[in-house]
């Protein structure tokens, strides 16, 4: 029976982990051909002043360490080789809109969107796609204390010209579009999955 699935657990933050569990990859699966970022770890909702050094260095580990060490590693991988590769990086929609009490996640997320585009100009000629997917509210376990309280959702979702959160669904649905063939000419981009929230800035202002 032939390998589908590579199960493992790591700390991302490290290259010898990624490198290992690349390694791992290569060898049970072949070389990869689509890169999804998908972990990350949001706000615990601290001001600046108040923000524990460990809490800022553990979101940017999380959140931009980890899929710049992967995307490092998928990137070797793929060179010399005639493979087209595709690139994902899940940053958010607070690569754009910030939150108080949120410096360690929006920066984060602000950086891995300018990562995505400076990689997009280094790999555009190597037949690397690379884009952002940037989720609003999903309905994950991130967002699980909001789900299991009514009115805090119900308050949270106005803002959504949609008034729903996303599928998880809806989001992978979006990946795989962009990791086929009639995603190719999409390069360097955020593709905002929301539910209209980025129109909605600044109304009634």
């Amino acid at each position: 029976m032939s390998t589908t699935a590579v199960l493992t657990q790591l700390d991302q933050s490290k290259p010898e982990a990624v490198a290992q569990l690349f390694k791992e990859v290569q060898s049970k699966l072949g070389t990869p051909a689509v890169l999804v970022n998908n972990a990350g770890k949001d706000s615990a909702g601290t001001p600046v002043k108040d923000m524990p050094y460990e809490q800022l260095d553990q979101a940017i580990k999380t959140n931009l360490y980890g899929p710049f060490l992967c995307c490092q590693q998928f990137i070797r991988g793929l060179e010399g080789s005639e493979q087209q590769g595709v690139i994902i990086n899940i940053t958010s929609v607070h690569e754009e809109i910030p939150r108080a009490g949120s410096a360690d996640y929006d920066a984060a997320k602000g950086a891995l969107r300018n990562l995505t585009r400076t990689l997009a100009l280094e790999l555009a000629d190597k037949k690397i796609n690379v884009n952002n997917i940037a989720p609003g509210m999903v309905m994950t376990p991130m967002n699980q204390s909001s789900l299991d309280d009514p009115d805090t959702w119900k308050q949270q979702v106005q803002s959504i010209p949609l008034k729903r959160a996303a599928e998880p669904q809806e989001i992978a649905h979006a990946a795989v579009f962009l990791a086929s063939r009639d995603g190719r000419y999409i390069h360097g981009t955020t593709l905002f999955i929301d539910g209209g929230l980025m129109q909605n800035l600044g109304q009634g202002a």
